[in-house]
């Protein structure tokens, strides 16, 4: 499963999140309704399922799913 895939499975059973709004280019906050809170949990569901180390302070810059995808792919 590549890394969109498991994002698209987070975001859509942490949330509730139609697998097809889930694109590279929609954006976290306006497009998907998710909050600096909810970005935190996503980022932790994220190092279970990759055992990647991924640092919080990296998601100051995070704003699509595609950010999400090299924030994730860079470490």
């Amino acid at each position: 499963m590549n890394t969109l895939d498991q994002l698209r499975t987070v975001l859509a059973a942490e949330f509730e999140i139609e697998p097809e709004l889930i694109t590279l280019e929609a954006q976290l906050m306006d497009d998907l309704d998710i909050d600096s809170i909810d970005a935190i949990d996503i980022l932790s569901r994220l190092r279970e399922l990759t055992g990647k180390e991924l640092p919080a302070e990296d998601l100051k810059e995070v704003r699509t799913v595609g950010d999400v995808v090299t924030l994730v792919e860079s470490h």
